[in-house]
């Protein structure tokens, strides 16, 4: 008798660690949840493009929202892959902390030129890819204007923008670049009233350099405003119209 009582008081004992294994298993501790998002924008001075809302809101639409799932469940690779189909981003790192925190560090890209284009309107990135403008913020950044293509933009156009940006006195004279549909370039300086023609963007270095040189050693004697077009298109000469 001794015995069956023991063996029911075992088999009870049993069914109700089950039942509580259960109610674990399907009511998972607070603990497991994500209790919050921390979003990281790594921002410049000219990186103002996106907001953490705009990424929360992609997130929730996109089914990805963290907060009050269990965090063995959030995949942070969707993640990162979802929130750079936004081509403003560089770079997406996405990571689950042990206190139930899923933090996303963000870089966007930095534009080093505006191009205004005959079919659309974008910024090429210090990494030569395209991103688009933004309505929220715009960018104190060199102006191409004319019959810029995408082929162009990423090689050609790309390269000289790259040039600017490293060179401070070129980054500080050229204000404006126009490309014709032969792909010649004008160039519109900020300090001189005068038309700069480079021709294509071949050997453009040399062509500018020669340039300063004739700034340096000319202009303080005959002055800004004697020409209307300082031409750079021929190898290793300058001519210049007179107004």
């Amino acid at each position: 008798m001794k015995k069956i009582r023991l063996l029911s008081v075992i088999l009870a004992f049993l069914l109700l660690a089950y039942l509580a294994g259960m109610v674990l298993f399907f009511n998972p501790r607070q603990d497991d949840l994500c209790k919050d998002l921390s979003i990281t924008l790594q921002e410049s001075k000219n990186t103002h493009f996106i907001s953490k809302a705009t990424l929360i809101a992609a997130l929730k639409q996109a089914g990805l929202y963290p907060v009050g799932r269990r965090m063995n469940e959030i995949n942070t690779d969707k993640i990162e892959t979802e929130l750079l189909r936004n081509e403003i981003l560089e770079r997406v790192d996405a990571y689950k902390t042990p206190s139930g925190i899923l933090r996303i560090d963000v870089k966007q890209k930095t534009p080093i030129m505006r191009v205004i284009g005959p079919d659309n309107n974008f910024y090429i990135d210090s990494q030569g890819s395209l991103m688009p403008t933004s309505w929220r913020y715009a960018v104190h950044v060199p102006v191409a204007s004319g019959y810029v293509r995408k082929e162009l933009a990423i090689t050609e156009l790309y390269e000289f923008a790259l040039f600017l940006q490293e060179n401070e006195f070129w980054n500080n004279q050229i204000e404006q670049i126009y490309i014709h549909p032969n792909r010649e370039v004008e160039l519109t300086p900020r300090v001189g009233d005068h038309l700069i023609l480079l021709g294509t963007f071949d050997n453009f270095r040399e062509k500018l350099n020669n340039l300063q040189l004739f700034y340096d050693q000319a202009i303080p004697k005959i002055g800004w405003g004697k020409y209307s077009i300082i031409n750079l298109k021929f190898k290793n000469q300058i001519v210049c119209t007179k107004k």
